[in-house]
C-alpha cells in the first residue's frame, strides 16, 4: 500500500482523535513495526514515548465526553488536529523514505478527519435522537481501529 495513502489515512485518525495517531505511530515504532532508528523519528520508538501518548490518547478519550469540550474545529483543537496529523504523516513517510510527502499527506488527512468526522458525529447524532455518548465512542472506536491497521500496513 502506498505510504502516501497511509499517511493520509493516519492524518484522518488525527482528525478524529488528535492524540490517537500519535500513540499508534509511537507503539507501532516501539514493538519495531516502524523502521525509524537512526532517523530524526527515532525517538518516537523510545522506551516511554509510547507511554507518553498513550496517556495523552486515554485522557483525550475521557475529555471528549465532556459537555465543556470545545468543537474540533475552533483554532486551538483544529491546529493541533493538523499538527498531529502532520507530524504521524511526516514519521511514516519516513518509514517509508518519503518524508515531506508523508507530512502534506497527513496534514490533507486531518482535515479531512476533522470536518469529515465532526459532520459524521453531527450526523449520527441527529439520526439516534440527540445522544451523543453513542457516536462519541463509536467514533473511538473507528480511530483506533483506523490506526492499528495503518502502522500494522507499513511494510
Amino acid at each position: 500500500m502506498s505510504i502516501y495513502l497511509l499517511a493520509l489515512i493516519i492524518g484522518v485518525v488525527a482528525g478524529l482523535r488528535a492524540m490517537t495517531a500519535p500513540a499508534a505511530v509511537s507503539i507501532a515504532a516501539a514493538a519495531g513495526w516502524l523502521p525509524l532508528a537512526n532517523t530524526w523519528a527515532a525517538f518516537t520508538g523510545f522506551r516511554f514515548t509510547p507511554y507518553i501518548f498513550g496517556l495523552l490518547a486515554l485522557v483525550e478519550f475521557v475529555t471528549d465526553q465532556l459537555p465543556s469540550t470545545p468543537s474540533r474545529k475552533v483554532p486551538q483543537q483544529f491546529g493541533a488536529r493538523i499538527v498531529s496529523g502532520g507530524f504521524c504523516g511526516a514519521v511514516l513517510g519516513t518509514a517509508g523514505g518519503a518524508m515531506l510527502g508523508g507530512l502534506v499527506a497527513g496534514v490533507i488527512g486531518a482535515v479531512i478527519g476533522t470536518l469529515g468526522g465532526y459532520e459524521a458525529r453531527k450526523r449520527l447524532v441527529a439520526a439516534i435522537g440527540g445522544k451523543d455518548l453513542p457516536i462519541a465512542l463509536l467514533e473511538d472506536v473507528v480511530a483506533v481501529l483506523l490506526a492499528f491497521w495503518v502502522v500494522s500496513s507499513v511494510s
